[in-house]
Protein backbone atom coordinates (compact mmCIF):
# COMPACT_ATOMS: atom_id res chain seq x y z
CA UNK A 1 0.00 0.00 0.00
CA UNK A 2 1.07 3.40 -1.36
CA UNK A 3 -0.21 6.66 0.58
CA UNK A 4 0.11 9.76 -1.08
CA UNK A 5 1.09 13.14 0.95
CA UNK A 6 0.30 16.53 -0.40
CA UNK A 7 3.39 17.34 -2.25
CA UNK A 8 2.96 14.72 -4.63
CA UNK A 9 -0.57 15.56 -5.57
CA UNK A 10 0.63 18.78 -6.19
CA UNK A 11 3.31 18.04 -8.14
CA UNK A 12 1.41 15.70 -10.36
CA UNK A 13 -1.84 17.82 -10.72
CA UNK A 14 -1.97 21.22 -9.47
CA UNK A 15 0.89 22.63 -11.39
CA UNK A 16 0.94 22.79 -15.24
CA UNK A 17 4.64 21.83 -17.09
CA UNK A 18 5.74 23.69 -19.67
CA UNK A 19 6.34 21.55 -23.22
CA UNK A 20 10.32 22.24 -22.79
CA UNK A 21 9.90 21.88 -18.86
CA UNK A 22 11.30 18.38 -17.84
CA UNK A 23 8.20 16.79 -15.53
CA UNK A 24 10.03 15.50 -11.83
CA UNK A 25 10.08 11.91 -11.19
CA UNK A 26 8.34 11.93 -9.20
CA UNK A 27 5.02 12.51 -11.55
CA UNK A 28 6.51 10.35 -13.42
CA UNK A 29 6.44 7.60 -10.79
CA UNK A 30 3.09 8.16 -9.65
CA UNK A 31 1.81 7.84 -13.19
CA UNK A 32 3.50 4.69 -13.76
CA UNK A 33 1.97 3.49 -9.78
CA UNK A 34 -1.55 4.29 -11.16
CA UNK A 35 -1.20 3.20 -14.49
CA UNK A 36 0.08 -0.16 -13.34
CA UNK A 37 -3.31 -0.29 -10.89
CA UNK A 38 -0.89 -0.10 -7.57
CA UNK A 39 -3.12 0.12 -3.88
CA UNK A 40 -2.73 4.00 -3.54
CA UNK A 41 -4.56 5.48 -0.67
CA UNK A 42 -4.91 9.50 0.27
CA UNK A 43 -5.87 10.54 3.97
CA UNK A 44 -8.44 12.81 4.15
CA UNK A 45 -5.95 15.48 6.09
CA UNK A 46 -4.57 15.34 2.54
CA UNK A 47 -7.29 16.15 0.47
CA UNK A 48 -7.58 19.25 2.65
CA UNK A 49 -3.98 20.35 2.76
CA UNK A 50 -4.36 19.55 -1.87
CA UNK A 51 -7.11 21.75 -2.01
CA UNK A 52 -6.58 24.20 0.49
CA UNK A 53 -5.70 27.49 -1.28
CA UNK A 54 -7.89 27.76 -4.76
CA UNK A 55 -9.23 30.50 -6.02
CA UNK A 56 -11.49 29.40 -8.58
CA UNK A 57 -14.31 27.08 -8.15
CA UNK A 58 -14.16 25.47 -11.29
CA UNK A 59 -10.46 24.03 -10.90
CA UNK A 60 -11.21 23.54 -7.32
CA UNK A 61 -13.80 21.18 -8.71
CA UNK A 62 -11.39 19.62 -11.12
CA UNK A 63 -9.00 18.71 -8.76
CA UNK A 64 -11.97 17.53 -6.40
CA UNK A 65 -12.62 15.09 -8.61
CA UNK A 66 -9.34 14.11 -9.25
CA UNK A 67 -8.44 13.42 -5.70
CA UNK A 68 -11.51 11.46 -4.73
CA UNK A 69 -10.58 8.95 -7.72
CA UNK A 70 -8.12 7.58 -5.18
CA UNK A 71 -9.01 5.83 -2.23
CA UNK A 72 -9.46 7.85 0.76
CA UNK A 73 -8.87 6.76 4.50
CA UNK A 74 -10.08 8.89 7.23
CA UNK A 75 -8.59 9.49 10.65
CA UNK A 76 -10.20 7.71 13.34
CA UNK A 77 -9.49 8.14 17.14
CA UNK A 78 -6.70 5.60 17.15
CA UNK A 79 -4.92 7.31 14.12
CA UNK A 80 -5.14 10.66 16.34
CA UNK A 81 -3.90 8.85 19.46
CA UNK A 82 -0.67 7.51 17.59
CA UNK A 83 0.08 10.86 15.97
CA UNK A 84 0.13 12.45 19.92
CA UNK A 85 2.49 9.80 20.19
CA UNK A 86 4.70 10.36 17.32
CA UNK A 87 4.63 14.12 18.00
CA UNK A 88 6.00 13.70 21.50
CA UNK A 89 8.69 11.35 20.43
CA UNK A 90 9.81 13.59 18.26
CA UNK A 91 9.83 16.54 20.28
CA UNK A 92 11.84 14.80 22.96
CA UNK A 93 14.57 14.15 20.06
CA UNK A 94 14.15 17.91 19.21
CA UNK A 95 12.54 17.18 15.76
CA UNK A 96 9.49 19.64 15.24
CA UNK A 97 6.49 17.83 13.60
CA UNK A 98 3.13 19.18 12.31
CA UNK A 99 -0.15 17.78 13.59
CA UNK A 100 -1.63 17.57 10.33
CA UNK A 101 1.88 15.24 9.53
CA UNK A 102 1.71 13.82 12.39
CA UNK A 103 -1.32 12.49 11.56
CA UNK A 104 -0.23 11.49 8.07
CA UNK A 105 2.45 9.58 9.87
CA UNK A 106 0.06 7.45 12.00
CA UNK A 107 -2.19 6.81 9.41
CA UNK A 108 0.74 5.14 7.36
CA UNK A 109 1.95 3.07 9.94
CA UNK A 110 -1.60 1.91 10.90
CA UNK A 111 -2.35 0.97 7.16
CA UNK A 112 1.55 -0.66 7.11
CA UNK A 113 1.75 1.69 3.66
CA UNK A 114 4.28 3.70 2.83
CA UNK A 115 4.21 6.99 2.39
CA UNK A 116 5.09 8.96 -0.96
CA UNK A 117 6.64 12.14 -0.16
CA UNK A 118 8.88 14.88 -1.31
CA UNK A 119 8.53 16.30 2.15
CA UNK A 120 11.70 16.11 4.45
CA UNK A 121 10.17 16.75 7.39
CA UNK A 122 9.24 12.59 7.16
CA UNK A 123 12.50 11.63 6.69
CA UNK A 124 13.36 12.98 10.42
CA UNK A 125 10.09 12.10 11.54
CA UNK A 126 10.66 8.32 10.61
CA UNK A 127 13.94 8.36 12.53
CA UNK A 128 11.54 8.06 15.64
CA UNK A 129 8.71 6.22 14.98
CA UNK A 130 8.09 3.30 12.41
CA UNK A 131 7.36 5.03 8.98
CA UNK A 132 8.36 3.65 6.18
CA UNK A 133 8.53 6.32 3.20
CA UNK A 134 8.00 5.30 -0.24
CA UNK A 135 11.26 4.97 -2.08
CA UNK A 136 12.06 8.06 -4.17
CA UNK A 137 14.52 9.83 -5.98
CA UNK A 138 13.90 13.80 -3.67
CA UNK A 139 14.38 11.40 -0.57
CA UNK A 140 17.93 9.88 -2.05
CA UNK A 141 19.03 13.81 -2.28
Amino acid sequence: MILLDTPILSLAYRRKYRTDEAIPAEVIILRSLVDAHKPIMVPGIVIQEFLTGIREEAQFQKLQQIVMGFPVILATTPHHLEAARIANACRRAGVITSASDCLIAAIAIEQQAHLFTTDQDFVYMARHCPLRLFPNLALAK
